[in-house]
């Protein structure tokens, strides 16, 4: 697995050496890339864990360009802001398509149009809530796949149930639990505005 600080510095460098419009906004971050290290843990990234570390981490920055506080872009305007976030999207759906990895793909590009819809309504609780869940949910998914409790917990947010955020949290322990990322799901879920007690099961 990646070094704690590995994955953020080379997905900065990579932004930076980019020569594209947010490159002049770039700056280096020393935070830890949980989510990015949640999926490479698992048993599908196996195979290349520093990939899937800074592809996560790439979805994970698009998002926070959009919704919150990101980490590697620093004095962008609004839409300079949503335009890298697009862009750090569409990097991290590209290179994980590239390893041919189509189930991810699917998984990761839910993430984002769930992520869309939580922060546009509030029906199934607090944006921040629900999107935590979501990112955790299919963070696991990505490390140890799918499963039919985790698909129905995300058609309950399609839906805007207000139980699909502990529907997504449930689904999320229970698989982390059969892959040993127990513990990496309660790291993870710290970053994500949860406590590790919020993490229902964890072993």
């Amino acid at each position: 697995m990646a070094r704690p600080t590995t994955s953020l510095a080379a997905l900065a460098a990579l932004l930076r050496d980019g020569e594209n419009v947010i490159s002049p906004y770039v700056r280096e971050s020393h935070e830890e890339p949980v989510i990015g290290e949640l999926a490479a843990g698992g048993p599908r990234a196996a195979g290349a864990p520093g990939e899937y570390t800074l592809l996560v981490e790439a979805i994970r920055e698009g998002y926070l360009l959009h919704y919150e506080t990101p980490r590697l872009i620093e004095g962008a305007d609004a839409d300079l802001r949503l335009l890298a976030g697009d862009y750090l999207y569409a990097l991290g759906l590209e290179r994980l398509a590239a390893r041919g990895d189509l189930d991810a793909v699917r998984e990761l590009a839910d993430l984002i149009s769930l992520s869309a819809q939580v922060h546009a309504e509030n029906g199934a609780g607090s944006p921040a809530e629900a999107a935590g869940a979501l990112w955790l949910a299919a963070t696991i998914a990505v490390a140890a796949g799918s499963t039919p409790e985790h698909e129905r917990a995300k058609e309950a947010l399609r839906r805007n149930e207000p139980e699909a955020a502990a529907q997504l949290l449930e689904s999320a322990a229970e698989t982390a639990g059969r892959a040993g990322l127990g513990n990496a799901l309660a790291r993870a879920a710290e970053t994500v505005g949860f406590g590790a007690e919020d993490i229902p099961n964890r072993g």
